[in-house]
């Protein structure tokens, strides 16, 4: 299965967007001013002990408390704190654990306020980002993921992936672990990691090594709330969690971001550096290969099936409610069983991309359509499960009840993906009332003519929907072609589907938008 990973940048932020045979199934947006990331860790400080919750709330920057709760802090939680504590008062320069010696284990049933205090220091790391009214969640059981490991300070374990169920693979990877984990850290070995090099893995290790260690050099000068290690950005993540064979391409559209990703790829798979490239079209890149319309069909209220059926997406603040149909389809099944069959198995491959894509977390309920036979039942169990496996959160997945509902859970650590498919008229802003659609070439051409002729703009473009390019580059001479005589000056027209049809962008030759005042 070929898979593409495509990355636009701009001003807001960074989407990316995970193909897989030319279908998305992954859709990220990164916003540039984002914080709080999965993996980040902070030095925070115990703001408030609710020995009720058995949790402490902590302030790491963010404008509500994050939540820490006591059976997330970890069995060496005294050991972070020891070392927490003695690099601040620079006693420790190193995040070397050779020497260290470990505190203790804390009970597994004990109680927060006996571990922490109030105003207390303490490095911590984010498990789970803002969601809605909450703040993040944090844990004390700190790790590093690399490509093929995890590095856990203050453990001497060593665990090895169970979808790694070849026995002598699983030995030699936990003896090549043993050999070349340093002292008081632990190793989680992923599934990725099997039948690789000693070199590849030693590799790995080190970089995470390093990362630790940079960070314990910076928490010597460190002040509260400040970031210690960061988590990669979303980008690099993706590729590091599942970059493989299958990947035939990595498509960016910026020099910078082209860069940062090839010297990634060249630090854990430098045999992929090749498959890195630069996208320089005129278009914008999700434009270019028809993602725009994909993205705005995948995510509204209905999704359509294959053979006709379709999927209704109902979110609620409790959970997620997915209605399947059959629709008026026409088809060749004898029975009205294989009909249901039918569309539910197609119906178990789309909500199992759905929840990937819209990153849909907690509670799901899906509503079959209604079976008799009990094979049909357990095929499309089967069938469900099989279409998760590929999901890279952690899932429940319960077989179907006597009314045909099925229950999933799925881990949620970010905000879901939401994705606004209705458009609000840019004009009248949803009050129901526009200037006349006819007069929106005239509007664009005297915002040009003014920045052409008043602001001496130079290298103006416009970004505006298809039908509205069409019309300005079509006949001989064109609209365009006008402008150029008129105004002695090019004006570059950019398509972008993602705009209404009467809405419109101006951007300088920086490519920076130019704001223009309503009329």
């Amino acid at each position: 299965m070929s898979s593409e990973l495509l990355i636009s940048a701009s001003q807001k932020g960074t989407r990316i967007a995970l193909l897989q045979q030319k279908r998305l199934v992954e859709y990220h947006v990164e916003e540039s001013e984002s914080s709080f990331t999965v993996g980040d860790i902070y030095l925070g400080t115990v703001r408030k002990l609710v020995t009720g919750l058995n949790a402490a709330f902590v302030d790491i920057g963010y404008e509500k408390d994050a939540f820490l709760h006591y059976h997330d802090l970890g069995p060496n939680v005294q050991s972070l704190n020891k070392l927490t504590k003695e690099v601040i008062a620079k006693r420790m320069n190193s995040g070397k654990l050779n020497n260290f010696k470990m505190e203790p284990e804390i009970d597994k049933l004990g109680k927060i306020d006996k571990v922490l205090g109030k105003n207390q220091p303490i490095l911590v790391q984010v498990v789970k980002e803002p969601i809605s009214t909450k703040g993040p969640r944090l844990s004390c059981d700190i790790s590093i993921a690399g490509r093929y490991a995890v590095l856990v300070p203050f453990s001497n374990s060593v665990n090895i992936s169970k979808k790694i169920t070849d026995k002598a693979e699983r030995t030699r990877l936990h003896r090549l672990m043993s050999s070349v984990k340093p002292a008081n850290f632990g190793i989680i070995v992923r599934t990725v990691a099997a039948n690789k090099e000693v070199e590849e893995l030693d590799r790995d290790i080190q970089n995470s090594i390093q990362k630790w260690e940079s960070g314990m050099k910076m928490l010597t000068e460190a002040k509260p709330r400040d970031r210690i290690i960061g988590e990669m950005n979303r980008a690099s993540s993706i590729m590091r969690d599942l970059l493989n064979d299958t990947f035939d391409s990595i498509t960016v559209d910026t020099k910078e971001m082209y860069e940062d990703i090839k010297g990634f790829i060249n630090t854990i798979a430098p045999d992929k550096e090749k498959i890195v490239k630069l996208y320089s079209g005129k278009n914008k890149l999700f434009e270019q290969v028809g993602l725009e319309k994909q993205i705005k069909s995948l995510f509204g209220r209905s999704v359509s099936l294959p053979g006709g059926g379709y999927l209704i997406v109902e979110h609620t603040e409790a959970l997620h409610v997915i209605d399947v149909n059959s629709g008026n389809k026409s088809n060749n099944e004898d029975s009205q069983e294989d009909t249901a069959l039918h569309t539910n198995i197609e119906a178990a491959k789309e909500i199992a991309r759905q929840l990937r894509l819209r990153d849909m977390g907690g509670i799901i309920v899906v509503d079959f359509i209604d079976m008799k036979k009990a094979e049909h039942k357990k095929q499309l169990y089967d069938e469900m499960k099989a279409e998760m496996k590929a999901d890279r959160s952690k899932f429940t997945l319960l077989p179907l009840t006597k009314f045909g509902l099925m229950q999933i859970t799925r881990q949620r650590v970010r905000p879901e993906i939401n994705i606004v498919t209705r458009e609000v008229c840019p004009t009248c802003n949803g009050a129901g009332t526009i200037q006349p659609s006819i007069l929106i070439s005239d509007i664009i051409e005297n915002n040009l003519e003014y920045l052409l002729t008043r602001q001496n703009e130079q290298k103006v473009s416009v970004a505006l929907h298809p039908y509205l390019h069409a019309y300005f580059t079509a006949g001989f001479p064109s609209p365009r072609l006008k402008w150029v005589f008129k105004y002695k000056s090019w004006v570059k027209l950019l398509k972008d589907s993602s705009l209404a049809i009467t809405e419109f962008k101006f951007y300088d030759k920086y490519g920076e938008e130019i704001e223009i005042a309503a009329t």
